[in-house]
């Protein structure tokens, strides 16, 4: 497969922007697919081009198999995502997709591509491991609640059972990968991070949020949203102008320079 059908297996461009002086790349929550950010697609200036990953197992790639480890995932997003940073690159990752970013971000970091800038919304530090989550050793039932509970997402899924059958299986496989995720220990990346989480988002405290400060060696920063795990649906014009503004130096700064290359 050439780099650029790889790109374009992983990775919906839904509003492509050949001025942006930016790519931010977004990776959904377990269970979710690229469609969850086409609202943040589209209403990002159109000087940040938003990508969204397409994991397996789900909308047109619903015939490929699942993969239910974090670290496969990230080595097969990160061959995906590569041929993007041919400008200034950022990853915007929720709940699971944070972390997921986070181990994209190692992954180019270590092949000299330095993302500007990693934003983890909605999920723990990866240094704050938890031994309490098995929704991916539950029933169907058990998943079900789970996903009722969030409210992340669409009911309509949830109470019909063709369609619950068709997600099922990509949602436990995401479970799988994220519940049994660990972050090699001392891992850190250069690149700047700012956090986005809700006051109440009963997976995520504070505490929890704050700890990512220690898996970066750049600057940090963190803003708190009213709101549970799914604060950015709600909080949806919030998010879009905290990213805008956390980008807005490198848009501003880098874009004349990226002409003259």
């Amino acid at each position: 497969m050439t780099a650029d059908a790889n790109v374009e297996l992983w990775v919906r461009r839904f509003h492509r922007s050949g001025d942006a002086a930016v790519r931010l790349i977004a990776f959904p929550h377990a269970g979710a697919s690229a469609s969850y950010f086409f609202p943040m697609s589209e209403s990002l200036a159109p000087t940040i081009e938003c990508g969204v990953v397409q994991y397996p197992a789900r909308q047109d790639r619903r015939l490929d198999p699942p993969i239910d480890d974090l670290m496969v995932l990230a080595e097969r997003v990160t061959e995906a995502v590569r041929p993007l940073a041919d400008r200034p690159l950022a990853l915007f990752g929720h709940s699971m997709g944070a972390a997921l970013a986070f181990e994209v971000a190692l992954r180019l970091e270590a092949d000299g591509v330095r993302p500007s800038m990693l934003f983890a919304s909605g999920r723990r530090s990866p240094t704050r491991s938890r031994e309490d989550e098995n929704v991916h050793r539950l029933d169907d039932a058990g998943v079900v609640r789970e996903l009722r509970k969030l409210s992340g997402t669409d009911t309509r899924f949830l109470d019909d059972r063709e369609l619950l059958a068709m997600i099922l299986p990509a949602v436990r496989s995401d479970y799988t990968a994220i519940e049994r995720y660990r972050m090699v220990p001392g891992s850190r990346v250069a690149a700047p991070i700012t956090v986005l989480t809700g006051d109440s988002d009963p997976k995520t405290s504070i505490a929890d949020a704050e700890a990512w400060e220690d898996v970066t060696t750049g600057p940090f920063a963190m803003h708190v949203f009213r709101g549970g795990h799914f604060f950015l649906a709600d909080r949806r014009s919030e998010v879009i102008n905290t990213i805008t503004d956390a980008l807005l130096p490198l848009i501003t700064g880098v874009r004349s320079s990226w002409r003259q290359q």
